[in-house]
């Protein structure tokens, strides 16, 4: 994701697992920090919902399109993974602007709501 805007592709085909196709590492050796949210009921809605859905995430990661490596949306876990470059502070940013414009995804592991109760 250079300087181009993210490429969003549909196909019907058998998935790759993740360890195969997200980066470990980014084109400088540096470890690449991920992020994995579940999007509730994604693959049941309607498709103009779910287009509408896979747009709101692009509007999301695009002021970090210098930044994310790697984007998957897997509609038959109904998930999001992020990979990302390494930096402080950049895993909330990210995830704030994802919850901001799909409010209905769950951060995996996100323990905020019960430490904030």
């Amino acid at each position: 994701m250079k300087d181009k805007d993210l490429t969003l592709s549909v196909g019907i085909k058998p998935a790759e697992p993740l360890w195969k196709l997200a980066p470990t590492r980014d084109d400088d050796g540096n470890r690449v920090s991920d992020l994995l949210m579940i999007i509730p009921k994604l693959k049941s809605k309607p498709k103009h919902y779910i287009q509408a859905t896979l747009s709101e995430i692009e509007v999301a990661l695009r002021q970090y399109k210098h930044l994310v490596l790697f984007v998957n949306v897997d509609m038959k876990l109904n998930t999001l993974w992020v990979s990302f470059k390494a930096q402080p502070g950049l895993f909330a940013d990210i995830t704030a602007s994802l919850k901001f414009h799909v409010p209905e995804a769950v951060v995996v592991g996100d323990m905020s709501p019960k430490l904030h109760k």
